[in-house]
Formats: structure tokens, C-alpha cells, sequence
């Protein structure tokens, strides 16, 4: 694990950081392997595929959609153009299956590309 990732996360509130270390751990699980780095000032992992943002009332997991349909863009939050997100402001609203799956997905189908 990162150790620019374990400094950013004991930045966060109490809330912020129990929700940021269970999407943690969720990734870490779903992709063995998987590289997390600090990249556009919040963590991502696979090479930008996907990152956590603490914001002020939520944790948003982001995800690349580059190369996903239409019909899967659909199943994230927000309306960009490469990145959508699922936002988190509880730990009762993580849903491990659903997170796995898209994760697993986008993985899968998504290609990063970065700035």
C-alpha cells in the first residue's frame, strides 16, 4: 500500500476515512495487484481507472467509462464525459456486490486515458 495514500486518507474526517478504507480494501480485493498512486491530488488505482475523492458530505469512487456503453455509463453518477462516480456518504450505503461488479467492469472494458 501507498504511503501518500495512508497520509491522505488520515487527513480525512472519521466518517470519510472508515468509507475511504473500506473502498480500499473492496479494490484490493476485486483486483489482485492492483497499483495505487496520488495522481490530480486524490488516490487512484490501475493506472487512473479508478480513483477515491473525500469531499465535503461524501466519498466518491470514480471510474473511467472510456469504452464503455452507453447502457453501462448509465450505471454510475454524474454526466463527464470520461469519468462518473458513485458517491458514498454512509458505510451502510456501500454495497460490496454492486461495487465489485463495477469494478470488475470497468477493469475489464475501460480504457484510461490520461491528460
Amino acid at each position: 500500500m501507498n504511503k501518500e495514500i495512508d497520509v491522505y486518507i488520515k487527513k480525512q474526517n472519521s466518517t470519510q476515512k472508515e468509507i475511504f478504507r473500506e473502498l480500499r480494501r473492496i479494490i484490493f480485493e476485486t483486483l489482485s495487484g492492483v497499483k495505487e498512486e496520488i495522481k490530480w491530488g486524490v488516490p487512484v488505482f490501475a493506472d487512473g481507472k479508478f480513483y477515491i475523492g473525500a469531499f465535503k458530505n461524501s466519498v466518491n469512487l470514480g471510474f473511467s467509462i472510456n469504452g464503455l456503453s452507453e447502457k453501462e455509463k448509465k450505471l454510475f453518477e454524474g454526466t463527464g464525459k470520461t469519468l462518473r462516480h458513485i458517491k458514498i456518504q454512509s458505510l451502510s450505503d456501500i454495497n460490496e456486490e454492486r461495487i465489485a461488479k463495477l469494478i470488475r467492469l470497468v477493469a475489464k472494458k475501460s480504457r484510461c486515458e490520461g491528460p
